[in-house]
This record gives C-alpha cells, sequence and structure tokens, in this order.
C-alpha cells in the first residue's frame, strides 16, 4: 500500500521551502519506481559519503554516471545476449536508472567497480563564505565628557 502525503498545507505556511517539498514528492514518487538493483548510502567520514550500488553482471561501458545540478543519475543498460542456451536465466539485466538528490556543496569525488559494486564517493565542500566564522566583540571606550558648549559672544546694545 502506498502512502501519498498532501504538502499543500505546508506551502500555505512557509516561505522558501518549495525545494524541499519538491525533494520529498519526487522521493516519494521515485521510490516507488523501483528499488532494483540494492544499493547502499554510508557516511564514511564528517564530510564524505560512498553510494554503493550492487551492479552484477555489468560491465564499466555498461554503465553511465551523470552529475548535474545536485542530481547524480545512475543508470545502466546491457548489451543485448543471445537468448537461446539458458537453462535458467536468474542474474537479472534488465535496465536500470538510479536518481540521487544531493544537497548543495556535494560533489562526485569518484567512481569504483569492483567485485560487481559500484562505489561512487561523494565529498561535501562548503565554500569559505558560507562557513561559520567567529565574529570579535569590540567594547566601545566610554564617552568623554566634553568641556562645556561653546558660547557665542554678542555685542551688547547700547
Amino acid at each position: 500500500m502506498a502512502t501519498s502525503y498532501d504538502y499543500a498545507p505546508l506551502f500555505r505556511s512557509s516561505v522558501g521551502f518549495d525545494r524541499v517539498f519538491n525533494l520529498l514528492e519526487n522521493a516519494q514518487r521515485a521510490r516507488s519506481i523501483s528499488d532494483w538493483p540494492p544499493y547502499d548510502i554510508v557516511k564514511t567520514g564528517d564530510d564524505t559519503y560512498r553510494i554503493s550500488i550492487a551492479v552484477a553482471g555489468f560491465t564499466q561501458d555498461e554503465l553511465d554516471i551523470t552529475f548535474q545540478s545536485n542530481l547524480l543519475m545512475v543508470t545502466g543498460k546491457k548489451q543485448e545476449a543471445a537468448a537461446e542456451g539458458y537453462l535458467h536465466r536468474g542474474i537479472a539485466g534488465r535496465p536500470f536508472d538510479h536518481r540521487f538528490e544531493l544537497a548543495d556543496h556535494v560533489r562526485v569525488n569518484g567512481a569504483d567497480l569492483s567485485n560487481g559494486l559500484l562505489s561512487i564517493d561523494l565529498v561535501r565542500e562548503i565554500p569559505e563564505a558560507l562557513k561559520p566564522r567567529r565574529i570579535s566583540i569590540q567594547t566601545e571606550p566610554a564617552l568623554v565628557p566634553s568641556a562645556a558648549p561653546a558660547q557665542i559672544e554678542a555685542q551688547k546694545a547700547a
């Protein structure tokens, strides 16, 4: 049973969170499409991550990884093999398409195919301008009392 959520009430009471709601809707829609091949997402450090996808039977030439504006797409399309001669065909070779929405400032560091696992390394690099910085608190010297206000002398009328 698929559960559908209505985010309309949240749209009415929030400003600037459109991207968050779109991410939630896309994740819910993509989840219902396919979970094949299986994958893991692991946090390997403070700012590093690894996505491992089980792509048994796929070669490097049959896999494609693209990254564009916070969307990582991994697609696989197996070359057509002759169906004759199989008594049992249990290793799935159907095409797949996985999409991963990445946070801002997360970039792909590299990819590796080994032992049927496609590993994609990600790193979050926050620009210096966006990193927290310490603000020094300055004390203002106490106000120095000024001398009595200067008075302008006027000539007295005779």
